[in-house]
This record gives structure tokens, C-alpha cells and sequence, in this order.
């Protein structure tokens, strides 16, 4: 259930004859660590929503973002489809849900957009593709997620790439945004090395471009990508639970979103970590539906 009119204004279904091209849901809750309380990401989804609705009258405008209208003067193909059912501390029931409405989505087929939510609704996530494989994943965040547990947790926000390495429908992970401590120990580092991932500071961005990441994937591959908030700077996006100077630019995340749809073809995406009661007039909650916008406008200019 929602709390806000869907983003942008789009329909919650398509006539019969049509099937959309991606489809938005969200999913409050994942898995939460004990004690832990993931309320204040919960009500992410629905602050991206209301963040959109001045321009859901635009839609058909110029945007200079994509270099023409959102839906490239073609009617509208995606939708809004709410938000799933989820609990606090309910983690095998969430995952269970989350999984289940990403296949329901591939099967349509369309592109399934979700809306967290902490960093540990990706692993539910990227499990619904287990049909649908091979896929790499791109992962924008300032950490690597590459914890094996923490607090007896398997499943939580620390754990995303961990979970990803070992789901056999993964090909290859580029992970890009990393900087600070980055919350990651030796043995993750290690870890991560080992598995293949190809790990990208916000630094080699800033230095290279995001030819820095890019080159890391192979040209036609389908690619799911994981975009925490806290990949970005701050100074944009200062909503987040874990902020850490030196981030990713928004320029820098939509050419990399839009470089990815002609280079290789998204295949899913996810959009986590917001956290509402840091926000600062909105900032951060704007900013990430814009990107959610240039995710919808690379996905429709996908051959």
C-alpha cells in the first residue's frame, strides 16, 4: 500500500493488448538485523513518489537528461505497482515476497524497478533472476557489502554482494563508488577479490570517468544494477544512514546508467537506502527520482 499518488503519475496498469516495458514496486523492509530498526528506510518508496509529482504533469516534455521526452515519443510503458506487503523482522517472509513479485515481473516480461528500502532488499532481489541468468551486477555504493554475517544476520544490508557471489545466475559483479572505509575489513576485501569482482573507488571515477567502470563489462550483457544512495556525494544526496565525502556525482550516475543501456541492457534495478528522516528539504528523495527517471529512459531506449 501507498501512502502518495505512483511516480510520475503512471498508471497502475496497461490495457490488455500492451505489456510494459518496466515495472516500479517497492519493499520497505528486507532483512533487518536483531535489534535493529529499518523503519525510517521503510518510508522510502513513497518520499520517491511524492518527490516526483512535479513533474508528473512534464512527462511529455523535453528532458535534458535523456535528450527528449521520457517515453521517446512513444506511449507510456511503465507502471507504478505499488508497494509490496512487508514486516520489520519478518526476513524470510520479505525475502520470500520480494522474490517472488521480481519473477512475477520477469515473466510479464518486463523490467522490474524496485523501490527500498535498506541494502538488503537487493539479495531477494537479484535471487528472482535465478531464471533468467546469466546476469552481472553493477553495484553503485560507497561500501562493498561483502560481510558473510553479522549479529547471526546472513541476509542483511552489510551482506548484498556476499549473497550475490553465490548465486550461480551471477556472471560477474563491477562494484563502483567505494571510498572512506568503505566498511569493509581485510578478509572482505580479500573476499571480494577472489570472487572477481572488479572493485572502482569514487576516486578512479572522478580521475578516469565512468570509463573506469564501464570497461569492467561485457559488451550485450544483461546487468542488474544496485544503486545505494550513499553512493552518491552528500552534498546531494545527504538522506542516507551512512554518509561519506568524496561520492559519485549525479551527472556521473546517469551517463553510467545511460552508457549501460547502450553498451550492454538493464536488465533489472534496484534503488535503496534512502533514509527520509535524514533528508534535507527534500534534497535527497528529488534526487533519487530523477535518477529513477533516466533509469526508465535508458530501459525504453534499449533495442
Amino acid at each position: 500500500m501507498t501512502t502518495s499518488p505512483p511516480f510520475l503519475g503512471l498508471p497502475d496498469r496497461l490495457p490488455e493488448s500492451r505489456v510494459p516495458r518496466a515495472v516500479i514496486f517497492g519493499a520497505g523492509h528486507g532483512s533487518t538485523y536483531p535489534g535493529k530498526d529499518s523503519s525510517g528506510h521503510a518510508s522510502a518508496p513513497d518520499a520517491i513518489r511524492a518527490a516526483s509529482q512535479g513533474d508528473a504533469l512534464l512527462v511529455e516534455h523535453w528532458d535534458f537528461d535523456l535528450g527528449g521526452p521520457l517515453f521517446d515519443g512513444k506511449p507510456v510503458c511503465c507502471i507504478d505497482a505499488g508497494n509490496i506487503p512487508t514486516t520489520m523482522h519478518d526476513n524470510a517472509g520479505n525475502r520470500a515476497r520480494i522474490e517472488a513479485k521480481t519473477r512475477a515481473v520477469l515473466a510479464l516480461p518486463a523490467v522490474p524497478i524496485l523501490l527500498g528500502g535498506d541494502d538488503s532488499v537487493p539479495i531477494p532481489f537479484l535471487a528472482g533472476f535465478a531464471d533468467h541468468g546469466p546476469v552481472w551486477v553493477l553495484q553503485i555504493d560507497a561500501h562493498i557489502d561483502w560481510r558473510d554475517e553479522v549479529h547471526g544476520e546472513r541476509y542483511g544490508y552489510s551482506n548484498p554482494m556476499r549473497r550475490a557471489s553465490e548465486m550461480p545466475h551471477v556472471a560477474g559483479m563491477v562494484q563502483v563508488g567505494m571510498r572512506s572505509v568503505g566498511s569493509a575489513r581485510l578478509a572482505e576485501i580479500e573476499a571480494a577479490r577472489r570472487y572477481g569482482s572488479h572493485l572502482v573507488t569514487a576516486r578512479e571515477v572522478h580521475a578516469q570517468g565512468i570509463e573506469a567502470a564501464l570497461r569492467h563489462i561485457p559488451k550485450g550483457a544483461r546487468v542488474v544494477v544496485t544503486l545505494d544512495c550513499d553512493g552518491l556525494d552528500p552534498g546531494i544526496m545527504p538522506g542516507v544512514a551512512a554518509r561519506a565525502p568524496g561520492g559519485l556525482t549525479y551527472t556521473q550516475v546517469i551517463d553510467l546508467i545511460a552508457a549501460l543501456g547502450r553498451q550492454a541492457r538493464i536488465a533489472g534495478l534496484d534503488l535503496v537506502e534512502l533514509y527520509p528522516p535524514a533528508d534535507v528539504d527534500d534534497l535527497s528523495a528529488l534526487t533519487a527520482a530523477r535518477l529513477l527517471v533516466n533509469v526508465i529512459g535508458a530501459i525504453v531506449r534499449q533495442d
